[in-house]
């Protein structure tokens, strides 16, 4: 069990068309989803954020909270907001977003599907801090699951068309679920395929 902890530092930094997306009550959450930018930088995850990808809603596809390599927490989208982070999960689910390369910039190439940058220990300790801070704040979260394990849908890849990679694999092999499932109380749940 973790101690307690005073509150987490985070930096509010709404994304420009938060209060676009579908309001929720906290009570519908249950889900965290744990993801990688897959990008290099924190600037550069803005970015994609910030991109207008639903002309209807205004929307794009975006985490709630995003945790930087030195530790650094932002939050993009409010827990009571709906954010595009996971398809078929949204409505029930936070995501956080780790600040990790992944696969970038060849995420589509079937060369280059291997995820090594390893996640720092100030990085995994505020995910952990900021679990358990969600627990406090969420009164039904209950399931945390990989963005790996929730979109398992493959597509075809850009540099041969005869081999499919998978369209996800965040947060990866080297993140590390052993340190999470025990200390917070969480079930991983990785459900069958969506189409």
């Amino acid at each position: 069990m973790l101690p307690d902890l005073p509150p987490l530092p985070v930096v509010i930094d709404p994304l420009p068309y938060e209060l676009r997306l579908d309001a929720r009550p906290l009570s519908q959450i249950d889900l965290v989803v744990i993801h990688c930018t897959e990008t290099p930088t924190l600037t550069s995850a803005r970015e994609f954020g910030e991109k207008v990808l639903y002309e209807g809603s205004g929307t794009g596809n975006s985490g709630h909270y995003y945790i930087d390599r030195d530790g650094s927490i932002t939050l993009y989208v409010r827990p009571d907001r709906v954010a595009h982070h996971v398809r078929g999960y949204n409505p029930r689910s936070v995501g956080i977003e780790l600040v990790n390369t992944g696969r970038y910039p060849h995420w589509r190439d079937s060369k280059h599907q291997a995820m090594d940058e390893p996640y720092p220990e100030a990085q995994i300790a505020a995910l952990l801090g900021l679990l358990a801070q969600l627990r406090t704040q969420l009164p039904n979260l209950r399931y945390v699951a990989g963005h790996e394990d929730l979109d398992t849908a493959m597509e075809q890849a850009l540099d041969d068309p005869d081999v499919q990679v998978p369209r996800k694999r965040d947060p990866g092999p080297l993140f590390p679920w052993q340190r999470l499932i025990p200390d917070l109380g969480l079930e991983r749940i990785a459900p069958s395929p969506i189409d």
